[in-house]
């Protein structure tokens, strides 16, 4: 069932493939090449789900985080489960993702608390790499910033800590941010592998794309930003609004 799943609507690869290869390294969005390449393995039907899905989770992610929160680890545990199952053996890697999937997807749901920590952990991770590695794309000095793009474990690093903390401190906050930026994340991809699947349009938009190592990461930010504030606006709105 994963297998036909994974494969429906795509050409060159499966949407398993294409996601490993994506989140192969914590900065892949300073790698503009590398995501391009992979996001146009992708295709029509899976750059449409992943265009909606994000868009609703960066505008209402926290009114369904729960749901949000389950899809998520059950997608780690798939996509993880594949490229274990990949390293043990090729015809396998559909049977691990599928019992990596459904044990963390019923595993997080009556330790929730902490499954938010650890996707907000996650989130955080993602964002400090990306963060870290965006900053040395745009510094002078050549030597110093292929140097610091190299460690950008050390963003991920704080981030994870500092994202991970955030969850047991202010939940509303992290729930918001993680999944405004989860979404947004998703959606751009979504995007760029519609985009990618135009013939006349494909020179462009990939040219457009690798011009910087910023511009993706820009991509995302902007979106995430507006979800941001749109869900606190929302949540806002909620709490004031008067009992009838």
């Amino acid at each position: 069932m994963l297998s036909l799943l994974a494969q429906t609507g795509l050409t060159d690869g499966n949407v398993f493939e294409v996601v490993t290869n994506i989140f192969a390294r914590g900065d892949t969005l300073a790698h503009p090449e590398d995501l391009t390449t992979a996001l146009r393995s992708m295709s029509i039907v899976w750059g449409a789900i992943f265009l909606t899905a994000g868009l609703v989770t960066m505008l209402n992610g926290y009114k369904y985080h729960r749901t949000v929160v389950i899809v998520t680890a059950s997608a780690i545990g798939a996509f993880a489960g594949y490229a274990l199952g990949k390293h043990l053996e090729n015809q396998a890697a559909y049977i691990v993702a599928g019992c990596l999937s459904i044990l963390l997807a019923v595993g997080c749901w009556p330790l929730m608390k902490y499954a938010v920590a650890l996707v907000g952990g996650l989130a955080g991770a993602f964002i400090g790499a990306n963060t870290w590695a965006s900053i040395a794309a745009v510094m002078q000095d050549t030597t110093r910033a292929q140097a610091m793009m190299e460690n950008y474990w050390i963003g991920a690093m704080i981030g994870l800590i500092v994202c991970g903390m955030l969850s047991f401190i202010v939940f509303k906050f992290s729930v918001v941010m993680f999944t405004s930026f989860g979404g947004s994340t998703i959606a751009v991809f979504g995007a760029i592998a519609l985009l990618l699947q135009v013939p006349l349009w494909q020179e462009t938009v990939q040219s457009s794309l690798t011009a910087h190592p910023i511009v993706i990461p820009l991509l995302i930010a902007v979106p995430s930003v507006i979800g941001l504030i749109l869900q606190q606006q929302q949540n806002t709105a909620n709490v004031k609004k008067p009992d009838k």
